[in-house]
């Protein structure tokens, strides 16, 4: 969390170190990134930096965690727009982040220089399951009678099976260069699979049989 200084920095200077740290985390992945490059490109003296941050890597969630809470804005939009049907929710919002030109370097060394901590970060785009309130708040947007789940418990591990698979597709898709519609179309076959179900029901032969 950045220090009370930060805060009260004026917009202007808040906002030019604020992009700086992001063009250099946009430059390189979190463990090679430079306070120097921060610094010069914000054109402050590298003290100063350790008046508003820890260290780089204070910086580097504090912007992490903006933009996840962009993410949700937009994740609990779309789940509006399609009426809590979580797997449409699901595609269109996958595709958004892919095509983000602005952030496509700072999310490309994200997802392709994962940790447990950005995981965990990330992941509350979703469903915070250190939050009972931000669960609270998605799963009432969630429309669960068209999905084959009992009750709160069972949700929240679906959606942290959904998680997994989307920062799955995340991470394919940025390490083996995928056009966005190739991207698209991958995510789209898990997706339907799980919508789908894994197991296929019992013919109505083999159950007399049994």
């Amino acid at each position: 969390m950045p220090r009370v200084t930060f805060f009260n920095l004026p917009e202007d200077k808040k906002q030019k170190l604020i992009s700086a740290a992001k063009k250099e985390f946009s430059r390189v992945p979190l463990f090679d990134a430079l306070i120097s490059n921060i610094v010069k490109s914000a054109e402050i003296p590298r003290g100063s930096f350790y008046q508003y941050f820890e260290d780089k890597e204070d910086a580097f969630f504090f912007i992490l965690n903006d933009l996840v809470v962009k993410n949700n804005s937009e994740f609990v939009r779309l789940l509006k727009k399609y009426e809590g049907d979580i797997f449409d929710t699901l595609i269109e919002f996958y595709q958004f982040i892919i095509e983000e030109d602005e952030n496509f370097h700072f999310f490309k060394n994200i997802f392709l220089n994962m940790t447990y901590q950005i995981d965990h970060t990330f992941s509350k785009t979703f469903s915070d399951r250190d939050s009972k309130e931000h669960f609270k708040r998605i799963s009432s947007l969630i429309n669960i009678n068209t999905m084959n789940v009992s009750n709160d418990k069972e949700l929240s591990h679906v959606m942290q099976i959904i998680t997994a698979v989307t920062l799955r597709n995340f991470v394919e898709k940025y390490a083996k260069n995928l056009t966005i519609e190739e991207a698209v179309n991958n995510y789209k076959i898990e997706i339907h699979l799980l919508k789908k179900g894994l197991s296929k029901p019992a013919s109505n032969e083999g159950e007399l049989s049994q």
